[in-house]
């Protein structure tokens, strides 16, 4: 006798539910771009759409609490020359946000609180390296301001936002870049190309690791990390079937499990939960999304379900489970972008009968603080990314954690000139400058106007003698005299005196005397010599004054 024995699994009965029209965002105009991006962007705070802008790319940003249909006049954050082709919000700051476009630039975004009240143009930074379209941004999961940039130049940027420089560039790709996505501690990258090759870097060193090819198929494919190590794939087989696979970053050519779903022509994007080990994998173009669980039994990945709707999506966002609500047992939510303009919301659930918190359903899930700083990440150092329970820090009120105040993003430049020794330099200035010494502080102090002129200066007026000016005089005046003081005091003075008195004496008063700095002894002379006979020159005679035309005669 032979039964089948069901698999244990508390996630076994995960179901998905879509609220209603009211709770969800109308009149969203998505954008048409061909793109394989998501289109949009979620954080316990705001929900951010890419939309069809004219005159240059934007997106939309919204509260949550902001629902029901969009005006058509919404504000936008619209300060790109071409259209935006995929965003980013920051895991340390609910507040910011990257976009990047195909005018080759990268910007950073403040959000307020509360949302826009009107159009946003001016971002905090504009990150310029990529030669050709940006079509992928994606943060640092453990480090501070660090953003990870790949354009259509086959360059991947890893930048520190917070001095609005390039840390690391690498150029290890031969095509396009489809996909990137960091470890579990931020040490390696896992990137997948058009050469149909999966890529396991190093940034920091920038040497590749391993590589293999992950899908037959020509078309895009994607990789993530998973969080004990695994690397997960998506993508299609020669005869264009989407297919996924799960490999170890040792072997990467022999995968330890692959398996077909279906012959669609959509890219899937592979969406993953590392509080439950729950990748949910939703198609471009499909109208269901399917959810599975990895597991160290074979078959390593289970299939548990699927979620239909009747509309195709156009784009998917995924809320961190620290905006989830954990009074209902909610798991995961989604936001699907469909093509009649309305963002619908997706709650996955967890049947339970009891109203108390569930542990084993939210265990420490990712926080929005950061381990470490851009610098100490680009030294060497590696950790683990803050966790935070959703018991203690959680509020269980309509929607779950409330984030908590924004904070503002700050860029200092850096020249790009300067060695390490002029860096540790100003960075000490700058901690002097933060915190001055009582000395400084004293130094600082103001003092009292002194009734007498400053030392230098005195000293300056009484050396010059007669013919210093006066501080009332003009600036030109006060110039020209302090000049001739000063030639009057230079070396050989009185010789030129004597020698221009004894050319006067010499000449009865018919020779100047030299243009130094005058004396008594030459006023003396010039005095008593006789005066010079004015010299006999010629006038000009003026030309006589132009004949007018009589009023009356004709003009011709």
């Amino acid at each position: 006798m032979s039964f089948r024995v069901v698999r244990s699994s508390k996630f076994r009965h995960v179901y998905g539910q879509a609220l209603k029209r009211e709770q969800c965002y109308d009149n969203v105009r998505v954008s048409k771009s061909s793109w394989d991006s998501t289109f949009c962007a979620v954080n316990p705070k705001f929900l951010a759409i890419i939309v069809e802008s004219a005159g240059g790319g934007a997106f939309i940003v919204l509260p949550h609490n902001k629902v029901g249909r969009i005006p058509a006049d919404h504000p936008l954050v619209g300060g790109h020359k071409g259209p935006v082709l995929d965003i980013a919000w920051c895991p340390h700051n609910d507040n910011v946000i990257a976009s990047g476009s195909e005018d080759c630039v990268v910007k950073v975004w403040q959000i307020p609180d509360g949302g826009l009240s009107r159009t946003l143009t001016e971002p905090v930074v504009d990150l310029v390296y990529h030669q050709r379209r940006v079509g992928l941004v994606l943060w640092h999961p453990t480090a501070q301001n660090v953003l990870l940039t790949a354009g259509s130049d086959n360059q991947i940027a890893i930048w520190n936002v917070g001095t609005g420089e390039v840390l690391i560039s690498l150029d290890c790709h031969p095509d396009l870049i489809y996909s990137a996505c960091w470890n579990w501690t931020g040490s390696k990258l896992l990137t997948t190309c058009r050469d149909k090759k999966i890529r396991i870097i190093d940034p920091r060193k920038g040497e590749v690791e391993s590589e293999a090819i992950a899908h037959e198929g020509s078309k895009a494919s994607r990789a993530i990390f998973l969080k004990h190590g695994l690397v997960f794939t998506t993508g299609f087989s020669r005869m264009s079937e989407r297919q996924y696979s799960l490999r170890t970053p040792d072997e990467l050519n022999e995968p330890i499990v692959t398996v077909e779903i279906d012959t669609s022509n959509g890219v899937m994007f592979p969406l993953y939960d590392p509080d439950t080990n729950l990748i949910y994998l939703c198609g471009k173009g499909d109208s269901v999304i399917r959810y599975f669980e990895v597991t160290p039994e074979p078959p390593f990945v289970h299939y548990i379900n699927t979620f239909q709707t009747p509309d195709p999506q156009r784009g998917i966002g995924m809320m961190p489970k620290r905006g989830c609500d954990v009074a209902t047992c909610e798991i995961a939510k989604f936001y699907r972008l469909n093509n009649s303009g309305l963002c619908q919301v997706v709650s996955m659930t967890v049947p339970r009968k009891s109203e108390l918190f569930q542990e084993d359903l939210y265990p420490d899930t990712l926080s929005d603080e950061a381990s470490l700083t851009a610098d100490e990440w680009l030294a060497g150092e590696d950790a683990e990314p803050c966790t935070m329970s959703l018991k203690e820090r959680a509020l269980v009120v309509q929607g779950g954690y409330v984030s908590g105040r924004a904070t503002q993003l700050t860029v200092t430049k850096r020249n790009a000139l300067a060695t390490p020794r002029d860096r540790e330099r100003d960075r000490e200035r700058d901690k002097d400058e933060r915190s001055p010494t009582p000395a400084a502080r004293d130094s600082q102090a103001p003092t009292p106007a002194a009734a007498t002129p400053p030392p230098a200066f005195s000293a300056m007026v009484v050396s010059a003698g007669p013919h210093a000016a006066p501080r009332h005089r003009p600036r030109a005046r006060q110039g020209r005299a302090l000049a001739h003081a000063r030639r009057a005091r230079q070396p050989g003075a009185h010789a030129r005196r004597r020698h221009a008195a004894a050319r006067l004496q010499r000449h009865g008063g018919e020779c100047r005397p030299s243009r130094s700095a005058p004396s008594p002894t030459a006023s003396a002379t010039r005095t008593s010599a006789r005066p010079r006979p004015p010299r006999a020159t010629a006038r000009r005679p003026r030309p006589p004054p132009p004949r007018r035309r009589p009023p009356s005669a004709p003009w011709w």
